[in-house]
């Protein structure tokens, strides 16, 4: 790959991981308010780590952190946790927005970190 491919990647997921990162927060308050399975401390707590670490990701890159691999690594982690959590709601569409920004960072996130993870389309 080349290097104006790899910067462009890192943008995107850059970009991706504030996406994510907003999303989740917005979905904390939106869980909150909804109560119920909604408001599960195992769910809300995932939704803030998730925010947390894609924000964290976020600043390595742009501070160009020779240890944005190790971050993008567990933001990968994160994100494919909250994407799985996210998705037991089935069709609510609150939900089913973050787990589909949360699965495109968890795959970016891979690929920064140096991981090559199948994508779904791949598995099929």
């Amino acid at each position: 790959m080349a290097n104006r491919d790899v910067a462009k990647d890192m943008q995107s997921c850059i970009v991706l991981c504030g996406e994510s990162h907003e999303a989740c927060l917005r979905t904390v308050t939106y869980c909150l308010q909804k109560g119920g399975k909604h408001a599960e401390l195992g769910h809300i707590r995932l939704l803030l780590d998730c925010a947390e670490i894609c924000a964290t990701s976020a600043d390595f890159m742009l501070r160009g952190s020779d240890l944005h691999a190790a971050t993008c690594g567990a933001c990968a982690e994160v994100c494919d946790r909250c994407a799985d959590d996210c998705r037991r709601f089935g069709d609510d569409d609150v939900m089913r927005h973050c787990a589909e920004l949360c699965a495109r960072c968890a795959e970016l996130c891979h690929e920064m970190a140096g991981e090559l993870v199948p994508t779904e389309a791949e598995m099929r």
